[in-house]
């Protein structure tokens, strides 16, 4: 998790910067990149909450995204992870909705995605975008690790536009 906490800290100073704010919704992650972004002193500044989608249930009582709209929509998808983005921004008024979707192993998920897939989504720039990130690995805390850092560095990348 220290690691983390450098990229979590450029992201912070710019979201301060502008005066912007951020909501996570993640999955496999299990709360990481929120941690991270929560371990920078100051983080009420622009942090507004985020949520663990794990489930389907946690999708549809958390995130308020009934299984009508999931029709033809795997959850470690692109797709997905750009709706997840867009429906944590909405639900907290937020400049900024990132989100992480994927398997962390040691096995697959049951849509068939291998360990250390992952999908990860933002909403906040002119439209959501989404990144596919494939480890190779069936390592559990490793890949949560890798799905945070890269989830953190995408979202870096497009306050730094």
């Amino acid at each position: 998790m220290k690691d983390l906490v450098p990229i979590a800290e450029n992201i912070a100073a710019r979201l301060i910067e502008r005066r912007q704010t951020i909501a996570v919704a993640e999955s496999s992650t299990g709360g990481l990149i929120s941690a991270a972004l929560l371990a920078v002193p100051g983080a009420s500044a622009y942090f507004l909450g985020s949520a663990v989608v794990y489930t389907r249930d946690a999708r549809r009582i958390l995130m308020d995204i009934p299984d009508e709209v999931m029709k033809g929509i795997r959850s470690a998808s692109e797709v997905y992870a750009k709706l997840l983005a867009n429906q944590i921004r909405q639900r907290f008024a937020a400049n900024w909705g990132l989100s992480e979707t994927g398997a962390t192993g040691p096995a697959g998920n049951r849509y068939g995605d291998a360990a250390g897939h992952c999908c990860m989504g933002i909403a906040g720039g002119s439209e959501p975008i989404a990144m596919t990130l494939e480890t190779g690995r069936a390592d559990r805390l490793g890949n949560m690790h890798v799905f945070a850092t890269a989830a953190l560095n995408l979202l870096l990348q497009n306050l730094s536009r």
